[in-house]
């Protein structure tokens, strides 16, 4: 590996042969010539250098592997001669054996041989065994047949030998790549897409005229594919990759996609080139294929995902008639998850800890400090992969389910905070905030659950804040108002969520047992440009209704004069936290501080701080 550094071990000759450190003591202790000798002849490529890096001698090996007389490289510097001071990693290394900071050196060059032609060579440098005056030798020896060999086992190992593309493999090696955020942080879109097709019918092909037939037809379609992608390549990222997944089925990768469009127009050359008839075997063979199209930001996407999303488009273009390609469409695929299944795997998925909680920061406008998190619900569904709460949360609340979730998320969340309060005890404890579903509050005993949850888990009441929707609580009377009142009682915070676009009781809200008050998005979304003057910029973008902002000054003034904080939901812009932080907002939450994200991720943030968002950005940005 380059610019790494290994403990002792024997030096490989061209021949296989080993040259070992003791061979050199044992020459330099028989005598000087003996020593030159071995040293002479030897048939693996070395050189002595001096501390200053500069060649002292070098043997017939390997001026012959240079393509010089061996004479003339005498004071040569020797980290040209091998090509060491092309990364810093190893002239690094390199440059600490010199100094005997460092026993040993070896790491793997390509250089160009004497005829011409380039090699690959494992470069090893370590102090002269016997010599106390700083000397070192150089070994040079030739691997490139070991790296062909390698090279041609691991594409053996990686492409399909029917049709000579990559295999399920490599593809997905590919996959994994593409979505790692060192990938799509480096540049690009950001984007990845993916046809995924098979080919209709294809069992018939195989039963009938035989596997041999089938073969050849995999093969002359992979052709056809890989045609489809050279003829789609970008100027940038190059042509996707074309993959045999197994059997039938083939995918074709797009990396930094630039959109729907672009995958829509690869898929119709797919369907196009496969439409025309196939002469094999003295056989005009005709096939379609069916194919599922997906295309999405790479950020928060998992191969596992993707492939899932891909496998119910390709389920649906079939369901639709076949010779198509269809569009991964998400309300689509909400609306096959009829709400029967689902309701009859929600308190099972319970059970079966099926569910999962991620954190979205609430970060003080001021100096970017998280002051705390929401807990957010997902469903690892084993069918139909990550939902969010909108696809359950409505049919929990109808089947009574949600009272035994909700005990489950409450549990969970302030477990959670805890964990994070004793891991971090420098820091000033967060407080989690946990939504509660109005079902809660009449088929539950919500106050004891919270009581006996606050005890369990050491949790202090006022580290734990509940957010119902404005609906729910606005004229909220009899056991709703009893609750409400025994939790603020306890100490628990309790904050309206969505604030401003429900009821907006403004007369009844002095009553309530209220906390924190949590704006809408609507309102925060209004702020994405500056005024008027931006209304003639570039994008084309109108103007933000001025009325936005003197109506969220006027919340947050009420909220002030009634002793409440505000909170400002899908803050995504810095231009939006400014002004909202110039109107006096206490806490922002949304993209532009973090997305949703595991609980250690959060731990990452803790005791980030700095002038509005830098501090949460900092710890964990956008994943």
């Amino acid at each position: 590996m380059n610019g790494t550094s290994e403990g002792p071990a024997a030096a490989v000759d061209l021949d296989g042969s080993a040259v070992t450190d003791s061979d050199i003591d044992l020459a330099a202790r028989t005598g000087p010539a003996a020593y030159r000798e071995v040293f002479t002849a030897a048939p693996l490529a070395m050189a002595v250098v001096d501390p200053e890096g500069l060649v002292v001698s070098a043997n017939d090996t390997l001026g012959t592997l240079l393509g010089t007389d061996p004479a003339a490289l005498a004071g040569c510097a020797a980290a040209d001669l091998v090509d060491l001071a092309s990364d810093a990693g190893t002239w690094h290394a390199y440059r600490e054996v010199l100094g005997g900071r460092q026993p040993r050196l070896r790491c793997t060059r390509r250089l160009k041989g004497a005829d011409g032609h380039s090699l690959w060579a494992q470069v090893t440098v370590a102090p002269l065994a016997g010599d106390t005056s700083g000397l070192l030798l150089l070994s040079v020896s030739d691997i490139s047949a070991r790296r062909e060999l390698q090279a041609r086992l691991r594409h053996l190992q990686m492409h399909d030998p029917v049709t000579r593309l990559p295999n399920r493999a490599l593809f997905f090696e590919r996959l994994t790549a593409a979505l790692e955020a060192e990938s799509y942080e480096r540049g690009g879109t950001g984007r990845v897409g993916l046809c995924y097709l098979d080919l209709d019918g294809f069992k018939a092909v195989n039963d009938t005229l035989g596997h041999r037939v089938g073969d050849r037809l995999l093969a002359a379609v992979a052709e056809r594919l890989t045609r489809c992608a050279e003829e789609a390549a970008g100027t940038r990222t190059g042509a996707p990759l074309v993959a045999r997944l197994g059997g039938d089925e083939f995918a074709l990768l797009v990396e930094d996609s630039t959109g729907t469009d672009q995958l829509a127009d690869l898929a119709e050359s797919v369907l196009a080139a496969l439409q025309e008839p196939f002469e094999l075997c003295e056989r005009r063979l005709s096939v379609t294929a069916s194919v599922g199209v997906v295309e999405r930001h790479t950020a928060g996407t998992t191969p596992t995902a993707l492939m899932q999303a891909a496998d119910t488009t390709l389920y649906w273009a079939k369901a639709d008639g076949r010779a198509r390609w269809t569009l991964f469409d998400p309300e689509r695929n909400a609306s096959r998850m009829t709400r029967q299944a689902l309701a009859a795997t929600l308190r099972p998925a319970i059970d079966r800890g099926e569910f999962a909680l991620e954190y979205q920061p609430l970060v003080g406008m001021d100096d970017g400090r998280v002051r705390g998190v929401e807990a957010l619900i997902r469903w690892n569904h084993p069918q139909f992969g990550v939902l969010a709460p909108n696809r359950f949360i409505a049919l929990a609340e109808e089947d009574g389910s949600i009272v035994p979730l909700g005990r489950w998320i409450l549990r969970t969340a302030c477990r959670q905070a805890r964990r994070w309060q004793l891991d971090h005890p420098g820091e000033p404890p967060i407080f989690v905030s946990v939504n509660v579903a109005v079902r809660q509050v009449w088929d539950s005993d919500l106050v004891a659950d919270v009581a006996a949850t606050l005890e369990e888990t050491g949790l202090a009441p006022q580290l734990l804040q509940l957010e119902l929707t404005e609906s729910a609580v606005m004229g909220s009377a009899g056991r709703p108002l009893q609750v409400l009142k025994a939790l603020s009682d306890m100490g628990v915070r309790i904050a309206i969520d969505d604030f401003g676009t429900g009821y907006s009781n403004l007369a009844y809200l002095s009553r309530l047992p209220v906390s924190v008050l949590k704006l809408d998005g609507a309102f925060v979304r209004g702020f994405q440009y500056t005024g008027v003057a931006d209304a003639a910029d570039a994008s084309g973008a109108a103007a933000a209704n001025p009325a936005d902002e003197v109506i969220v000054e006027a919340m947050v003034q009420l909220a002030h004069r009634l002793g409440l904080t505000v909170t400002a939901e899908c803050v995504e812009t810095s231009d939006q936290a400014s002004r909202l932080r110039r109107i006096g907002c206490d806490t922002g939450q949304g993209w532009l501080y973090s997305r949703p994200v595991a609980p250690d991720r959060i731990s990452a943030l803790l005791g980030s701080a700095g002038p509005g968002a830098a501090g949460v950005q900092a710890g964990v940005g956008n994943p």
